[in-house]
């Protein structure tokens, strides 16, 4: 039933509730006409009232679209964006730290990748967005809740997963480490000024390790003091990885920055394999000359035997094109700093090109080119210092998935935004790399299950679609009835179709309102 309004010749409107649900038109009760808009509305009033009377439910009057439209924006009662709980919780989910019993730390993770900002801001968007009311002393409550209980979970979930992925078995390990600066000015007993990988030198930071599997999925973490020496921070991380797991033989791989003598002595004495990245223009003279005699083509590689150890040199000309095009960018530089005067004595130094400075008499900065000749001899040659049972191709095949931890650096610090971290307890910091960790699990997992999708998104693209994926609720006049709908933009048919194959949950197919942009086909 409804409400119709029909219009005479000589200009009166009547009012009639009409009904058709058999298909056809049928007047239940007419209600007079009038030609005066306020009588109008008060017959419009009594027959409304007369239709709740009969049934407690009214139907919208079709044959009035702009009465239709208005009825439906004014039955909504509210919109929330479902979109990034649908894909990032879904694969949460997926991976299992759903069996973490709290729905604070989902959302939390979900935000550091969607809305990756600050914990105020983060309590803000989850109440304008999703209507979800937690205020930021709720949160904090729950950091020191996962800093003190919690943490220790998270690692071994993710660890299960990872294992999973890749058929019950780990093996090689790959670690790195980078510096995150807090912008304060005094020191505690974490937060400490040291070399920053971010040219921070000045501002306290604290240093990051990160354990990773092939394939780039997080394995496990730990944070040290800001002026600690990365090459002694890889021996704590791998000890307790590989105590709480229970692990035999390891492969750890790792960059000439981990490299040392006293690392290299312990990981002999602990039983582990490795694959380090050698300096070679370090190595002894004796080991410095067989290098240069090498004479490798594109491609090649040899073993050099150094002790009980084997030193693999690879040549590539692709990397010899590099550390051309790098030293003479560096030298250029060089030389508009000597013709401005701005080098002195004080910046002939081993700091990047400034290795190529030197002083002529008392006062002139000139660069030397003999050096710059005896440099140009190492382009295109990496070297890697191992005692790996494996062949020398096999060594630089698995050197090369290094990658993945500088990307995973990259990611949390530009996608994740770890940083800035507004927090000045320990065990806050550690709870915020922490959801880092998760959500960089979670953004690996997302990865993954595109590329075995074949769909032609990024994580990032998979989650600004995710974005634009809404919930309306409204409510039937009359009756009151709830009635839950999803909404999305229609701007881009096959990425649409790609993110639904992707396993968006829904609760049928046709509530997708996809069809009314593509068709009902569209979601077959």
């Amino acid at each position: 039933m409804f409400v119709r309004k029909l219009k005479s010749k000589k200009g009166k409107t009547y009012i009639q509730v009409v009904d058709k649900s058999t298909g056809s038109y049928r007047v239940l009760k007419s209600f007079g006409g009038t030609d005066s808009e306020e009588k109008l509305n008060q017959l419009v009033r009594r027959a409304k009232n007369w239709i709740d009377l009969q049934s407690g439910t009214q139907e919208l009057d079709f044959s009035n679209t702009d009465e239709l439209i208005e009825k439906f924006f004014d039955s909504i009662r509210q919109m929330k964006q479902v979109g990034f709980d649908y894909l990032l919780g879904r694969i949460f989910d997926d991976i299992g730290f759903n069996k973490i019993d709290d729905e604070l730390f989902k959302q939390l993770v979900i935000c550091r990748m969607a809305y990756p900002k600050s914990k105020l801001k983060t309590t803000e968007y989850l109440y304008r967005y999703k209507q979800i009311d937690w205020s930021e002393d709720q949160v904090y409550r729950y950091l020191d809740k996962l800093y003190t209980s919690q943490k220790e979970l998270v690692q071994y979930i993710s660890y299960e997963h990872t294992l999973k992925m890749l058929n019950n078995q780990i093996s090689v390990v790959f670690y790195d480490v980078t510096t995150l600066y807090f912008e304060i000015d005094q020191e505690d007993d974490l937060r400490k000024t040291g070399f920053s990988k971010e040219g921070k030198h000045q501002n306290p930071q604290i240093v990051l390790g990160l354990l990773v599997s092939k394939n780039g999925y997080p394995l496990a973490y730990e944070i040290f003091e800001g002026n600690k020496f990365e090459g002694h921070t890889m021996l704590p991380v791998l000890e307790a990885f590989r105590k709480k797991y229970n692990l035999g033989q390891l492969v750890i791989i790792a960059d000439s920055g981990l490299l040392s003598k006293s690392n290299i002595k312990d990981l002999q004495r602990m039983g582990y394999e490795f694959i380090l990245g050698a300096r070679i223009k370090n190595e002894s003279d004796a080991i410095r000359k067989k290098i240069l005699e090498l004479k490798l083509e594109d491609g090649q590689s040899t073993a050099i035997k150094k002790d009980d150890l084997k030193l693999i040199i690879s040549y590539s000309e692709h990397r010899a094109n590099k550390d051309r095009y790098n030293r003479e960018r560096g030298l250029r530089r060089l030389e508009k700093q000597i013709r401005t005067g701005r080098l002195t004595k004080s910046s002939i130094n081993n700091r990047g090109y400034n290795k190529f400075l030197k002083l002529e008499g008392e006062l002139t900065i000139m660069i030397d080119k003999e050096k710059i000749a005896q440099d140009a001899n190492w382009d295109g040659l990496k070297g890697y210092i191992t005692n790996a049972r494996l062949n020398k191709n096999q060594v630089i095949e698995n050197y090369k998935h290094l990658w993945h931890v500088e990307k995973a650096f990259r990611v949390a610090k530009s996608d994740l935004k770890i940083r800035p971290v507004y927090h000045r307890l320990q065990r806050r910091i550690e709870a915020h790399i922490c959801i880092s960790f998760v959500a960089y699990k979670v953004y690996k997992e997302l990865e993954r299950q595109l590329q075995v999708m074949k769909a032609d998104l990024s994580p990032l693209t998979a989650i600004e679609i995710a974005e634009n994926i809404f919930e309306i609720e409204a409510t039937r006049p009359g009756s009151g009835k709830k009635y839950e709908k999803h909404c999305c933009s229609p701007k881009n048919k096959n990425t649409w179709l790609r993110y639904l194959i992707l396993g968006v949950k829904m609760r049928k197919s046709g509530d997708f309102h996809l069809y009314k942009f593509y068709g009902k086909s569209s979601l077959k």
